[in-house]
């Protein structure tokens, strides 16, 4: 407040701003007494206020501005800060009560204490909120702690003791943001910040009654211009505040009517009435008058009475219905003749339990100005200085949004703060993801978060800044909310499931890696199926014959026997993880079939490539896999006579499959003796070739099962027959003599930075690239392959265009 290191010396600049009168005052407080250094007085001009609500904010700020200069004569010195009081003929009042519990057993700061009384005036801003019904927006104005609790028992005062539960009994008051915005405007005008706001009743208790008077039952009553301020005290505390807005403006306002005066004459003849016996004034006609002052009593008598019945009522209303053990005045407007009788009459008190306070409660004030009589008109402008003691460094004044807030100042405080004071949505300052995408894969849940949305706008004082910012006094925040991202979103094909997860088959004696389908709530779905919240996703771990077929892209001989496992199956037959599937080949290209499920819902991946040629992912049959193909069973015998020629293969049941006359005579190639199964395969009645029954065959149709070392098809069959798959667990490749795709356009790709040169076919998919790309694909050795088109993962059912770059390498461990 003052250039002063000393605390004792450091000036307090206060402000009684009231609806006659704007008294300054400047002084400093010492061990036990308020040192007043300077003083000034001065009427507005003309009705600038009316009910202590600033109507006119350019003239209210021109008075201050007046009185600030006057005081700034007497000290010396440039004055920049003020303590003000506000009143109103709205004040609302909220009790309530607030604790905090310690983690554990603390000793009580008087931070710990600010912080409680903070807490306490949000709780009584929420409870006024809910029960406000008028149009009036509030702001709190001060408060009064009623009585501590210090591990539930009530304390004077708990600083420095331990405990670990402390709470408060608080009266916090509220006037209509109008009636504060006026003051700080007028305020700023003038050239002054804000530096403590509080209630004119609460200012002036602090000087009326000591608190060792307010272990009584005692109403003040602060009587100004426009309102008539209320205080209760009882038990050692102030317990309510009240407000009516009655006061001695009521006075002046009858005198200016009866003696046809100017307000400022019947505000002369009003305070002469009080001192004088007889009063001399001029009327607006220029005449001059000379009245009694008995009078001036007489006119004012109804009045008076009017404003004691209304101040006495609210006493009672506010101390639970009863009157107080007594009363005590302050202010200009309690020295109009017969107020204090008349008051002691409506509260029931004989007229010595109702006085004026003045000089007798200022006998701690010291006047370095001789010229100053203690008065009660004073006792207001002192307690507004007293009260920046209570609260020093206390409290910042700020803007958040349009709406003023009071914030307890720890010097740390940042716009978070007043953020989280004005009850701004935590979720509006910081970033808020789009919603979230919960679905399940396999009976295990999925979660995708959307994605991250803009922070919060932050402008203090029109400049962009952050929610981090130091507050500064006085100043403007704005915050425009943070805004949510997009949505989470996923399609099939970016699941994991879909790009890594496969199921092999051993299809003519080569190994077929197929991608899993995605079933959708039971349903197949596309890749591109946007998954939806609560969808549940399952793979399959089978395909049907046909579906396998179509997704090599070739056409299977239905003519012909299929063996999955060596039993007889169909195009619907179910297929599982490493199952043996033996059929012939009748043409590459679109197949002429049409699987069951697809007549529902369009297999993935399978449909998207209709005129392409899906090459074999060709491995070495492992010994487990072997195990689990289903065999052909043979005796020693058989498989040595079948050395000598061409060993006829029954079907099962004696039933014997014709080949097509057209097409030349298909040789379907037994698989190697499998001792795992070959014993179960052959005892069942549906689906088994067993080498024993050779001799029942007829020789119109037959199943020819040529056994071989060698590695490739004899020249005999592949002459003008289907491809031959011998026993070996050497792997050979699926071939068809009669009929093989067209070459198409070539496209030059990148793999592993080397050019590659893609020939024979209209279009290329990414498994392509094993014809004319030399990769192990047997040395995988427990390593899964890496697999990246242009930077990204791809599927092996990815589109191939030219200049793509391919990276394929083995993950390393």
């Amino acid at each position: 407040m003052s250039d002063g290191k000393d605390m004792e010396q450091s000036l307090v600049f206060g402000l009684d701003i009231g609806t006659r009168n704007v008294v300054g005052t400047v002084g400093y407080r010492t061990e036990d007494q308020f040192i007043v250094t300077a003083q000034y007085i001065m009427q507005h001009d003309t009705r600038a206020m009316l009910d202590g609500q600033i109507h006119d904010i350019g003239r209210v700020s021109g008075t201050i501005r007046k009185v600030k200069e006057q005081l700034e004569k007497q000290i010396g010195k440039t004055l920049t800060e003020v303590c003000i009081a506000a009143a109103g003929r709205v004040l609302k009042t909220v009790t309530t009560s607030i604790s905090y519990d310690y983690p554990e057993e603390s000793v009580v700061t008087g931070e710990d204490i600010h912080t409680l009384d903070l807490l306490g005036i949000e709780k009584a801003q929420k409870i006024l909120q809910e029960m406000n019904d008028t149009n009036y927006k509030f702001y709190c104005v001060g408060y009064s702690v009623v009585r501590y609790f210090l591990n539930d028992e009530p304390f004077s005062n708990i600083e420095s003791h331990k405990a670990d539960r402390i709470g408060e009994d608080i009266i916090v008051t509220f006037l209509p943001e109008d009636v504060v915005d006026g003051l700080y405007a007028a305020v700023n005008q003038a050239g002054l910040e804000v530096a403590n706001l509080t209630l004119e009743p609460i200012a002036a208790i602090n000087v009326a009654i000591p608190e060792s008077y307010r272990l009584l039952n005692i109403a003040l009553v602060d009587i100004g211009a426009g309102t008539s301020d209320i205080s209760i005290t009882k038990d050692g505390s102030i317990i309510a505040y009240g407000m009516i807005p009655l006061a001695g403006d009521e006075l002046t306002e009858l005198i200016v009517q009866n003696y046809l005066v100017d307000f400022k004459t019947a505000e002369y003849i009003k305070l002469q009435s009080t001192t004088e016996d007889e009063i001399t004034y001029k009327d607006i006609m220029l005449i001059e008058h000379t009245i009694p002052a008995k009078e001036v009593w007489e006119l004012t008598k109804p009045v008076v009475d009017e404003m004691t019945t209304a101040v006495a009522a609210k006493i009672k209303e506010l101390n639970g219905d009863q009157t107080v053990s007594a009363a005590f005045i302050v202010g200009g407007g309690g020295k109009i003749h017969g107020y204090t009788k008349m008051l002691a009459e409506k509260l029931d008190l004989p007229d010595v339990r109702v006085a004026l306070r003045g000089e007798e409660v200022l006998q701690e004030v010291v006047f370095e100005q001789q010229d100053i009589k203690k008065d009660p008109l004073l006792v207001t402008p002192i307690g507004i200085c007293l009260n920046y003691y209570e609260q020093r460094n206390g409290f910042i004044m700020v803007r958040f949004n349009g709406e003023r807030l009071k914030l307890y100042d720890n010097e740390g405080l940042t716009i978070v703060d007043a953020a989280l004071q004005a009850g701004f949505p935590n979720e509006d300052l910081f970033p808020k993801r789009g919603s979230e995408l919960n679905f399940f894969v396999n009976g295990a849940k999925r979660i995708i978060r959307g994605e991250q949305g803009e922070s919060a706008a932050v402008y203090m004082n029109d400049r962009p800044t952050n929610l981090n910012a130091a507050l500064e006094p006085n100043c403007e925040i704005i915050i425009e909310p943070s805004t949510a991202g997009k949505p989470a979103s996923c399609t099939l094909d970016q699941l994991e499931e879909y790009t890594s997860d496969y199921v092999a088959f051993v299809v003519n004696g080569n190994v077929i890696r197929c991608p899993k389908f995605l079933e959708v709530n039971g349903n197949l779905e596309l890749p591109s199926y946007q998954i939806k919240e609560g969808d549940q996703v399952e793979t399959r771990s089978f395909y049907t014959v046909g579906q396998l077929a179509e997704f090599m892209d070739v056409e299977v001989n239905v003519e012909h026997v299929i063996l999955v496992n060596n039993r007889r199956a169909t195009l619907d037959s179910l297929i599982y993880e490493n199952f043996t599937i033996e059929w012939t080949v009748r043409s590459y290209g679109k197949p002429s079939f049409q699987p069951l499920e697809q007549k529902e819902v369009k297999t993935p991946t399978v449909g998207e490539y209709k005129e392409e040629e899906i090459p074999d992912i060709v491995e070495p049959k492992t010994e487990a896999q072997d195990s689990a193909d289903a065999a052909v069973s043979h005796d020693d015998s058989s498989a040595k006579e079948s050395t000598a020629g061409t060993d006829d293969a029954a079907a099962p049941d004696g039933d014997q499959v014709n080949a097509d006359s057209t097409e030349g005579t298909d040789d379907v190639t037994a698989s190697e003796e499998n001792t795992a199964g070959s014993d179960s395969m052959a005892a069942s009645d549906e689906g088994t070739v067993n080498a024993g029954n050779a001799a029942a065959a007829t020789d119109e149709n037959t199943v020819n099962a040529e056994a071989s070392q060698s590695d490739s098809v004899s020249d005999a069959a592949a002459e003008d027959t289907a491809e031959n798959v011998t026993e070996q667990t050497e792997v050979q490749s699926v071939q068809n003599t009669d009929e093989k795709p067209e070459d198409g356009n070539a496209v030059l790709v990148y793999i592993n930075g080397q050019p590659v040169k893609l020939t024979g076919k209209p279009q290329y998919i990414f498994v392509d690239i094993f014809d004319f790309y030399e990769f192990d694909l047997t040395a995988s050795n427990g390593r899964a392959i890496i697999t990246n088109l242009n930077g990204e993962n791809a599927s092996y059912s990815a589109v191939l265009k030219a200049g793509d770059t391919i990276e394929l390498r083995w993950k390393e461990n």
